[in-house]
């Protein structure tokens, strides 16, 4: 196929180029580099050393024979999105190339209204870019499961039946996200669906839960195809926090009482969830939502295990619970329905103390790396 990876130079867009490339797919990365933009505005970096996107796309072409096109453009374009989808006629647009940090739109007004131009309006372009130039072409949109928020109901995937006064009908999912980056995915999906039952286009959105891992079977062909690793307070997941913390021998900070729960996946496990959607598009007028996620675990069960791993590694560290910058529930009911990428054929990796054991070697090798003041909390949702 002709895939377009947008935001193929980011942590789940890289992988994903690579693999499918890997494949035997046709693969173009279209990327603005913002993301290394926003390492320079915080001071911060990835704990692994990532090369320039070029460096990187030139070391696959010479470890594999495979080439991937690199476009360096910006959704929020129209010019430059139309282009691409004329030029290129992609059978799959796969759209990573969004602002995904809830702490980055939390900063102030600035960056919410900052985040939601350019993931909206970047997600408004592609919409109308499909319409125009390429009406057959599958949008596979990366949502999150954080649009869903913490209902005190089962979570569906994407769709609810309601019965209300005697009359049935299949709704959208209730959507009660947690800040305004998780507000701009609900944005996107509204926008979507609207664009799918006007327009006709084809559209999958995963609602991916929280992402970890650091290798998949491509980065680890060579030191040069590295993956980024986002460690600090407004990137980094709470787990990617705990690996640090543990590798510099700091406390692991949980946010309040770290009841909160959420759904994980492995990185290897994304790269096959978008390639599992290409190979299975959606119906012309179809928006179809799959939750993309393995396991769901509490964030105290997150530093448990870490502790552990870290300390067969030698590694004493405590678990310190520390006041809690966001706004989030605790000891809630969370069950969230992921069976459609399953029953296509998902094979999960789990988060087992190896996996985590080798990131946090990797992590220990890169401690030089790490910026120490970024590893606590500085933005506030209060």
């Amino acid at each position: 196929m002709k895939i377009v990876v947008a935001g193929g130079d980011g942590f789940c867009g890289w992988p994903t180029a690579l693999y499918l490339s890997q494949k035997g797919h046709e693969v173009t990365i279209v990327d603005n580099l913002v993301r290394r933009e926003i390492d320079e505005e915080l001071g911060s970096n990835s704990m692994t050393p990532i090369l320039p996107l070029e460096e990187r796309v030139a070391a696959w072409k010479e470890i594999t024979g495979l080439e991937i096109g690199v476009r360096i453009e910006d959704l929020t374009d129209y010019e430059a999105v139309s282009a691409i989808f004329q030029e290129l006629q992609p059978e799959a647009f796969v759209h990573f190339a969004e602002h995904r940090s809830a702490p980055y739109s939390m900063i102030d007004r600035e960056h919410a209204i900052e985040n939601h131009r350019n993931n909206v309006e970047g997600t408004l372009n592609v919409l109308w870019a499909i319409k125009d130039f390429a009406p057959d072409c599958h949008l596979v949109k990366l949502g999150t499961m954080g649009e869903y928020g913490q209902p005190n109901i089962d979570i569906e995937e994407g769709w609810i039946e309601i019965e209300h006064k005697g009359r049935k009908d299949r709704l959208p999912f209730p959507k009660q996200p947690g800040s305004f980056y998780h507000l701009t995915k609900v944005h996107d999906s509204d926008n979507i669906m609207f664009a799918c039952r006007i327009w006709g286009i084809r559209a999958t959105d995963l609602n991916q839960g929280v992402v970890y891992g650091l290798e998949t079977e491509e980065t680890r062909k060579d030191a040069r195809l590295a993956n980024r690793f986002d460690y600090d307070a407004v990137f980094g997941t709470a787990l990617n926090r705990f690996l640090i913390q543990a590798a510099i021998g700091h406390d692991l900070t949980v946010y309040g009482g770290g009841s909160q729960t959420r759904g994980y996946l492995n990185i290897q496990d994304t790269v096959r969830c978008i390639e599992i959607a290409c190979q299975n598009p959606a119906d012309r007028g179809e928006f179809r939502v799959f939750n993309q996620f393995t396991e769901q675990f509490s964030v105290n069960e997150l530093a448990e295990k870490v502790q552990k791993v870290a300390k067969d590694q030698g590694i004493d560290v405590e678990i310190a619970h520390i006041d809690n910058p966001r706004v989030e529930k605790y000891d809630h009911y969370y069950n969230a329905v992921n069976t459609n990428l399953l029953d296509l054929g998902l094979q999960p990796h789990l988060l087992t103390d190896e996996v985590l054991a080798e990131i946090l070697t990797v992590s220990r090798a890169n401690a030089e790396r790490v910026r120490r003041e970024l590893v606590l909390p500085t933005v506030t949702w209060k």
